[in-house]
């Protein structure tokens, strides 16, 4: 099973995955973390990127999902492809061959956990662009996509303000979508 928390940048995704990575070991899970990819682009990233470096990004987020997958039966996402699309979309639309990709892929997810801003997170980190407006764009541009592609096709939960890792791990529906693998203690 995949989870993917999913959500603008600087706002508490990368911590979050972590820590579910951390309880689900705990708990005797084999668990796989897949992490952010435009840390590692070779392209620029923000506002400053381009298709190529988007594409990049999704395609390798893309690689190490499967790659993942062989290793565990739980792969943590540090986001989704839909969330990279939602970047490549703030810039250049939306592209129908990649439609198509999202509405393909979207399926593959156990669980798309939604992390909204929190305001004091945006924080300079020398990678990700610190820029409220830019970071709101990105969070309005995905939850167009979640609505759009995920609804109907994936469950999601919506996290609020505050949270925390228990919030996914007691969350219906994250134990319906884990309820398909071995046997899991809370």
């Amino acid at each position: 099973m995949k989870v993917a928390i999913i959500g603008s940048h600087g706002c508490g995704k990368t911590a979050l995955a972590f820590s579910l990575c951390t309880e689900l070991q705990k708990r005797g899970r084999r668990v796989e973390l897949v992490v952010e990819m435009a840390r590692h682009s070779p392209f620029p990233i923000n506002e400053a990127t381009s298709a190529d470096g988007q594409l990049w990004i999704l395609h390798r987020h893309i690689v190490a999902e499967l790659e993942a997958s062989t290793r565990a039966d739980v792969v943590v996402c540090d986001r989704s492809v839909l969330d990279n699309y939602a970047y490549y979309c703030h810039k250049f639309g939306r592209q129908p061959y990649l439609d198509s990709l999202m509405n393909a892929w979207i399926g593959t997810y156990g669980l798309l956990v939604t992390v909204p801003i929190v305001d004091e997170w945006l924080i300079n980190d020398g990678v990700r662009s610190i820029d409220r407006q830019f970071q709101r764009q990105i969070h309005d541009r995905i939850e167009d996509l979640v609505d759009e592609v995920a609804v109907g096709h994936t469950r999601i939960l919506r996290l609020s303000y505050p949270f925390d890792v228990f919030s996914i791990l007691s969350a219906d529906s994250f134990r319906t979508a884990i309820s398909g693998q071995t046997e899991f203690v809370f």
